[in-house]
């Protein structure tokens, strides 16, 4: 079973790269325009540079060849014309490819989020900050852990000037949880004969969390217990019951809950806290000790099944705190709260057995704060070679 998670939290804003990342003043532009430094960097451009010709341009060059060694045998103006008419689009072709990337400024975008087997996406967004002059047919080398090869993304419009914007998405599926990489390796333009093309080395990465992958799992009646009083009312966040107060919206709420009258008097969002009838909800705790797990998939499926009973358990509004090992228990009220266990589960690593107990007692040691009526602990353990099983109170509840 999964359940979908919504209102995800927005990752910031990454930062600009490239030759329009900064704006540079008339004094600089106006040095870097020098005849020295315009024909030191054709001779040795800087790091990250590389003007390369095309197949179509080494056909030119090896026609340029053939023709300016006719022209010198035969001393024909004709083909001296010629030969310089081709010299003249190839030379043409490097500058306005150079001309084609100056002042476009790009930054890579990679938003969670990210889960084993499902499909990501990430983007690419530019800026043009020429006056006059558009952008056209720029490419891109990017690349994943997942990817190692790379994959090449073309920019197909027409990019305006005057500081316009656009965006680049590629869809790309992890393979496995934890840390990911996503890096830009390289930027380049075939702009507008393609005899040359121009490549600037990007070197801009972001790295980003892989959730673990949802799993499918069974249930037992253990594991969907009765209400203990119908109509028994506690005073606890819900989207049923009795009206309890306002409060101020805060990311992860329902928009159903907004409470549009109340907001439009106070210029603010504001949403509806109810009362719902008392549930009996879990507590779930991860061991990740060494010697629990022997065998590494068994542990990978332990990670998707604690990741995936959260996710339902929270939607169903009985989720009432996780920890992992020596944690203390953290209460979960909002869905930033469950991604942030679904976080610490996508870096989880078997821990090497230290003599200690694995988890302190619920009971004793979890503040006043996380003590919710009816709770029941979930933790898991082997079952079988492959499987994993779910346990409430030393009864099996669900088996994956």
């Amino acid at each position: 079973m999964n359940a979908a998670m919504v209102n995800y939290p927005a990752s910031p804003a990454p930062d600009w790269h490239g030759p329009g990342a900064k704006r540079r003043g008339w004094r600089a532009w106006w040095q870097e325009l020098s005849w020295r430094k315009m024909l030191w960097s054709l001779l040795y451009p800087p790091r990250g540079q590389r003007i390369m010709p095309t197949v179509s341009g080494l056909l030119l060059i090896s026609l340029s060849l053939g023709i300016g060694s006719a022209a010198y045998n035969t001393s024909n103006n004709i083909l001296f014309i010629t030969l310089s008419l081709l010299l003249a689009c190839l030379i043409l072709s490097g500058v306005l490819s150079a001309l084609n990337l100056a002042k476009v400024a790009w930054r890579l975008d990679a938003r969670p989020p990210f889960r084993v087997g499902e499909t990501g996406t990430a983007g690419i967004d530019l800026r043009n900050r020429k006056r006059l002059l558009p952008t056209y047919g720029l490419w891109f080398e990017v690349r994943t852990k997942a990817q190692p090869k790379g994959r090449r993304i073309v920019m197909r419009r027409r990019l305006d000037p005057g500081g316009a914007e656009t965006r680049l998405e590629w869809s790309w599926q992890p393979e496995q949880r934890g840390l990911e990489v996503v890096e830009l390796t390289a930027v380049g333009s075939l702009f507008p004969f393609g005899f040359l093309k121009k490549v600037l080395a990007a070197e801009v990465r972001r790295e980003v969390l892989v959730w673990p992958r949802p799993i499918e799992y069974q249930r037992t009646p253990v594991f969907s217990p009765a209400r203990r009083q119908s109509g028994e009312r506690v005073n606890r966040i819900g989207h049923s019951g009795d009206l309890l107060a306002l409060r101020k919206y805060s990311p992860g709420d329902s928009h159903r809950l907004v409470h549009w009258k109340a907001s439009a008097r106070l210029r603010q969002l504001m949403v509806r806290q109810f009362s719902r009838e008392n549930q009996e909800g879990f507590s779930i705790h991860v061991d990740s000790a060494a010697d629990r797990w022997p065998r590494a998939e068994q542990f990978e499926t332990m990670c998707s099944f604690a990741a995936t009973l959260a996710e339902d358990l929270f939607t169903a509004g009985r989720l009432g705190t996780v920890s992992i090992d020596l944690d203390p228990p953290r209460a979960v009220r909002t869905v930033r709260d469950v991604e942030a266990f679904l976080d610490q589960l996508a870096l989880l690593m078997p821990r090497q057995s230290s003599g200690r107990p694995s988890a302190p007692p619920f009971a004793g040691d979890a503040p006043a704060a996380v003590q919710f009526a009816g709770r029941q602990r979930l933790t898991f353990s082997p079952d079988g070679a492959r499987g994993v099983a779910a346990f409430v109170d030393g009864q099996k509840a669900a088996a994956a």
